[in-house]
């Protein structure tokens, strides 16, 4: 009798510790009705962190208009520092040209950001024609005349005048002395910058550049230093400069087209906005039909896929085909060699097979969960059709994230134009390699005698204080964009909660419970969402710092640091995506409890491990239908959109708008279509997640009598076989 005793009594231990290690059931609660309406403040620490830091973010805005100047990082600047097409010097000459184009390829990469080692000016115009400066030096021989001399390119101040003691020597000054350009070619503006035009008429790109003055004589394209220019040198100096700018450029063609035809483009959206809306709509009769077909579609190919293996293992083992292995074979990678084996065929036969019997195993297993899964998601659409208001709410978070894009947009671009112009001595240079060309010179202060005589501006500096700044402006952006997101998820399940726990539906649904839900979102728990959106925002910054590292080491022989790397992304990828999860079960348990962060977590997370199979079920045949649904909406909106802009249908063509990439509203269209369908479905899927956070909270505090009776619908009732056992209200369903 004691032995048994003390093994119940191990039992029991067992079971109270297992519970234990699961959490406390929630209590029933005769008072409970839905969202408490006296609640508190909670996590006011993190309220007040947020404010103190949202007002450091206004306070660099601040500094960054006050100090900052865009068009530094737009316009081109020369070597006396003057933004051409902006300063009232140079307000008619918009294009910047380099005197020597060749020495940007000693730059690489950073040309595009600090620019070519060579005295740059402004011009009204890039040249269009060719010019060598021997040409005026073999002009000077004879009679040296004005209009040789304005063939010349040079600095502002400077202006040659033919004398009678003129000499090529003369000539050989300025360009020595870095006074003018010792050739140029024919250019184009790209972005204000004048970048060589010549690559379509090159042949041969390793033969010298010439071109015939107007006296008939070919002249070959030099630098001040006597090197040849050729096809090869040119497009590596332009290289770089040629792709960033086409590139932009290609950027302004695209913005034209999305302006042409922009009227069109938002009637696609308005039609497929309201297509998403039918969708959801609808979505409470066919979500179980896309369910069930899908499963029997996987199991159907299963099935085939196995007997199709089999019978071609039996044709092939019938007909006595003997394998033969050997080293050339068992490396071969000629595929349709090992369809010619028996061997193959069993193998795949017999992995289809297990496929087939683990699939209807757990169909099997999990076929009551999936259909409770199919009726969440159809009381989901029944909660959003009685609050049809909800489907709108992700406008206001949308349009705060698009605020927040274009002040940090903004911001960012005043803060990275605060730096001072930076000028260095024009010393002759006699480092090779353009990055220390800079560092071989010493830096100046010019005044109106010297900026760009004997100091040449460089680039703007202050990068000591404005890398800090944009990194703590980047942060804050994660952090307020994530605070939006997390405003967005709460109102939502406050609202959702109201319906799922009004014992009558709709009756019982109390006046306004959207507005309800934002005002105790904003009014108790601003430091819960900061609290939330803080954790994603340090996860996210550290992925961008891992990203950062990833590229700086990328071509360095360091295999362990970059397996380490790739662990590390890998783990904070995961973490993240984690957090979301818990982050948004915890919003759903402080929109109905009032509970602060770590609390509603910590009950969030116990909930869901006491019924780990159901929610997992539910997530997933949640995320299949949503897909679909998401799929369905952007693909028919894009197919619908690519015929019209196409001129594929010859009705359409006369309302097209003339496009230099007829592709361009499409994909834009495509992009606008997801991101709606993501908002409205979004909605969606907040809806399902609440909805079964209270289910399971239903299930634990009631037991159908009529002192605790169910809250969920006779649907979800009837899939658990339960009831409540009294007379329900004629409006419950």
């Amino acid at each position: 009798m004691t032995k048994v005793a003390d093994e119940e009594e191990g039992k029991k231990e067992k079971q109270e510790s297992k519970e234990e290690y699961k959490g406390e059931k929630r209590q029933y609660d005769p008072n409970f009705k839905g969202p408490i309406k006296n609640r508190s403040c909670t996590d006011i620490i993190c309220c007040l962190l947020f404010l103190i830091f949202f007002t450091g973010m206004i306070i660099c805005t601040i500094i960054g208009y006050t100090r900052g100047d865009p068009y530094k990082l737009i316009l081109p600047t020369d070597t006396k520092g003057q933004i051409c097409g902006y300063d009232a010097a140079v307000k008619d000459k918009p294009y910047l040209m380099y005197f020597d184009i060749s020495t940007c390829a000693q730059m690489g990469a950073a040309v595009v950001v600090s620019g070519c080692p060579t005295p740059a000016v402004c011009q009204a115009a890039c040249p269009t024609g060719y010019y060598v400066y021997l040409e005026t030096k073999a002009a000077a021989l004879v009679t040296l005349t004005q209009a040789d001399l304005d063939k010349m390119i040079c600095k502002d101040w400077i202006s040659p005048q033919p004398t009678t003691s003129s000499s090529s020597s003369d000539i050989q000054a300025f360009i020595d002395d870095d006074e003018c350009a010792p050739y140029y070619m024919d250019s184009t503006g790209v972005v204000n910058r004048c970048v060589p035009s010549i690559f379509k008429t090159i042949t041969d790109y390793a033969a010298d550049l010439y071109y015939t003055d107007g006296g008939g004589v070919n002249r070959t394209l030099q630098t001040s230093s006597g090197t040849s220019l050729t096809g090869t040198l040119i497009s590596s100096a332009s290289g770089y400069l040629a792709k960033f700018y086409s590139a932009v450029q290609h950027v302004e063609m695209v913005m034209k087209d999305i302006v042409a035809s922009g009227y069109l483009i938002l009637i696609f959206l308005g039609m497929g906005t309201v297509f998403a809306f039918l969708w959801i709509v609808i979505m409470r009769w066919i979500s179980g039909a896309m369910v069930w077909i899908s499963i029997f579609m996987v199991i159907g190919l299963l099935g085939f896929g196995a007997y199709w293996c089999f019978t071609k293992y039996y044709e092939l083992k019938n007909q006595n085909v003997v394998s033969e292995w050997g080293f050339d074979e068992a490396f071969a990678l000629n595929f349709s060699y090992y369809l010619q084996l028996k061997e193959t065929w069993l193998a795949f036969a017999c992995t289809t097979s297990t496929f087939l019997a683990i699939f209807v195993f757990l169909l099997l297993i999990l076929c009551s969960r999936i259909c409770l899964a199919i009726e969440l998601i159809k009381e989901g659409s029944r909660a959003i059709g009685n609050m049809i208001f909800t489907l709108f709410w992700p406008i206001i978070p949308f349009l705060l994230q698009i605020g927040l894009l274009i002040y940090m947009g903004f911001s960012v671009a005043y803060i990275a134009s605060m730096g001072n112009s930076e000028f260095y001595s024009n010393s002759t240079n006699t480092s090779s390699n353009g990055v220390d060309y800079y560092l071989s010179r010493t830096p100046c202060t010019p005044d109106s005698s010297t900026a760009g005589q004997v100091c040449d501006f460089v680039k703007y500096g202050g990068e000591q204080y404005i890398i800090p700044v944009l990194v703590f402006m980047l942060f804050m952006f994660l952090w307020v964009m994530n605070f939006i997101v997390a405003l967005g998820q709460m109102t939502l399940a406050g609202s959702f909660a109201s319906y799922y726990w009004a014992f009558e539906k709709p009756k019982d649904i109390p006046a306004f419970p959207l507005t309800a839900a934002f005002y105790r979102s904003l009014r108790y728990h601003l430091g819960t969402l900061a609290f939330g959106s803080l954790i994603i925002a340090i996860i996210q910054m550290v992925r961008i710092v891992l990203e950062y590292l990833d590229h700086k080491i990328k071509g360095k022989e360091n295999p362990v640091a970059k397996f380490f790397l790739k662990c590390l992304k890998c783990c904070f990828w995961c973490l993240e995506k984690f957090v979301r999860f818990m982050n948004r079960n915890a919003y759903i348990m402080t929109a109905v409890y009032g509970r602060n962060f770590c609390s509603a977590a910590k009950e969030a997370f116990f909930l869901l491990l006491r019924n780990v199979v159901r929610a997992v079920v539910l997530d997933k045949i949640c995320d299949y239908v949503l897909f679909i649904s998401k799929l369905m909406v952007t693909a028919a909106v894009g197919v619908g959109a690519y015929f019209w802009f196409s001129g594929g249908i010859d009705f359409f063509q006369k309302y097209n708008p003339n496009l230099n990439y007829f592709l361009t509203p499409v994909i834009v269209v495509v992009i606008g279509m997801f991101i709606i369908a993501c908002t409205f479905f979004s909605v969606y899927n907040m809806a399902v997640d609440t909805l079964f956070l209270c289910f399971l909270e239903d299930l634990e505090m009631h037991d159908g009598s009529p002192e605790k009776p169910y809250f969920m619908s006779k649907s979800l009732m009837k899939i658990l076989n339960k009831t409540n056992k009294f007379e329900e209200p004629k409006g419950k369903k």
